[in-house]
């Protein structure tokens, strides 16, 4: 069984984390690191003969032309992560439309192929946005993975399905975010903040767990974890300073673990392997 591997592609300061202290139109002014960080991991990836997923933000695109295309030319596949990195429920669903259209056109004009899956910013397709779904399938998105099964100050819809599904009476495909259950709790386990927080035992055993049970799960991380020099930002709240900076010190050799441990390809595969796309 093949799982999925996905990049958000952001830079660090685009992060929901930040947003109330970085605002979009101070973005320029922040050093980038997106290219340096997602070369390293595209080196990784080659390293084991790994295609992923890269969901990329469509600002990013515009001033990185040159990354989407060496993301694109080494095999890998293309998918949105909307253009502005706001979250859905802050967005009317005009606004919603127009962001994530513009990024899919964007992404498309510089590969040449169909954009055919979508990840919201922040995980924000909850039971307020839900309208967002019948949006994307306007748009063509083949599959979303933006529901996340858990509860969580930011997202969530703890009650979701927690493997792929149609999302009947649409065409639409979710992916959710994999989780582990325990009890009547469904637990993260696939990535970002909770790759570098938890021990990696932890992780790989979740992960085997949802595996032995029959299922592909899928996988993310950023470019941005893998830098642990990226700049301390001030006037963050505890809660928001720990997310953010927790183990970005252990990421790289964490992922490293997990590419041995894994065989992994990208989303629309393995919904492909599931007969789902």
């Amino acid at each position: 069984m093949r799982h999925a591997l996905t990049i958000d592609v952001e830079e660090f300061f685009q992060v929901h984390a930040l947003s109330r202290v970085v605002s979009m139109d101070t973005w320029d002014a922040y050093p980038s690191s997106v290219e340096e960080s997602a070369e390293l991991i595209l080196n990784l990836l080659e390293a084991r003969g790994v295609k992923a997923t890269f969901f990329c933000l469509g600002w990013i695109a515009e001033r990185h032309p040159g990354l989407i295309r060496r993301i694109h030319r080494a095999g890998h596949e293309i998918a949105s992560h909307g253009y502005a990195h706001t979250v859905i429920y802050d967005q009317e669903p005009a606004v919603f439309r127009a962001d994530t259209s513009k990024a899919k056109s964007i992404l498309e004009d510089i590969t040449g192929e169909a954009v055919l899956g979508y990840r919201a910013p922040t995980y924000s397709i909850t039971r307020r946005t839900l309208w967002a779904l019948d949006i994307l399938e306007e748009l063509e998105y083949r599959y979303d993975s933006s529901i996340f099964p858990i509860r969580h100050d930011n997202y969530g819809i703890p009650s979701a399905p927690r493997f792929p599904h149609r999302l009947s009476p649409r065409r639409l495909v979710e992916f959710p975010i994999s989780t582990v259950r325990f009890g009547s709790v469904n637990l993260p386990i696939a990535g970002g903040g909770y790759f570098r927080l938890l021990p990696y035992p932890v992780t790989r055993q979740g992960l085997r767990r949802i595996a032995g049970q029959g299922h592909p799960f899928i996988f993310y991380v950023h470019p941005w974890e893998f830098n642990p020099g990226i700049p301390r930002v001030a006037s963050l709240s505890a809660l928001s300073r720990f997310r953010t900076y927790v183990g970005l010190s252990r990421t790289q050799a964490r992922f490293q673990r997990l590419l041995a441990d894994f065989p992994f390809t990208t989303a629309s595969n393995v919904l492909a392997d599931l007969g789902l796309l």
